[in-house]
């Protein structure tokens, strides 16, 4: 059951029914989900890097689907290069494990901190990616969705970690 402050981020309209129309594609390509996501963290501003899609509402960790034949470490270093010009130059550490019952019943995220990487030049607006950029721990964008927060405070004010995204 969805609380308040996740409501504002329910998929509704045109954007909600095109969320579900991916995940049924995705579903009829693999019955079980997987997923990663990245808190790409610039230690020097202490920064986080957030994105907000043409699809979705809200600033989230950039992520996506595990194709068939991906690592989950192999699809989040494409998902990073796509979604934020990001390369990691060392290997991601793996957090937690995530069920994203919101997505579906078959959904589960990978959660990635990735600290050594490089961005190649700022993302650009595309048709998936509306924003993106760096942000400050202390001033995260509104709109931010929750997961994402959550995720913020598992990792740096030691929040145990939930088994749901």
């Amino acid at each position: 059951m969805p609380t308040d402050d996740e409501a504002a981020f329910r998929q509704t309209g045109w954007a909600g029914l095109r969320a579900r129309l991916f995940h049924l594609y995705f579903v009829l390509r693999r019955p079980m989900t997987l997923g990663v996501r990245g808190l790409i963290h610039d230690a020097a501003t202490n920064s986080v890097f957030l994105i907000r899609h043409t699809y979705v509402p809200g600033w989230q960790l950039p992520g996506g689907g595990v194709e068939v034949g991906e690592t989950l470490a192999e699809a989040l270093a494409r998902e990073l290069a796509e979604e934020g010009n990001i390369a990691m130059a060392a290997t991601p550490v793996l957090k937690s494990m995530h069920f994203n019952r919101r997505a579906s019943r078959r959904d589960h995220v990978g959660f990635y901190l990735v600290e050594n990487f490089s961005q190649t030049a700022p993302k650009r607006p595309d048709h998936e990616i509306a924003e993106a950029g760096f942000f400050p721990l202390d001033r995260l964008p509104e709109g931010t969705t929750p997961a994402t927060l959550r995720r913020i405070a598992e990792v740096f004010r030691g929040v145990p970690a939930s088994p749901y995204w």
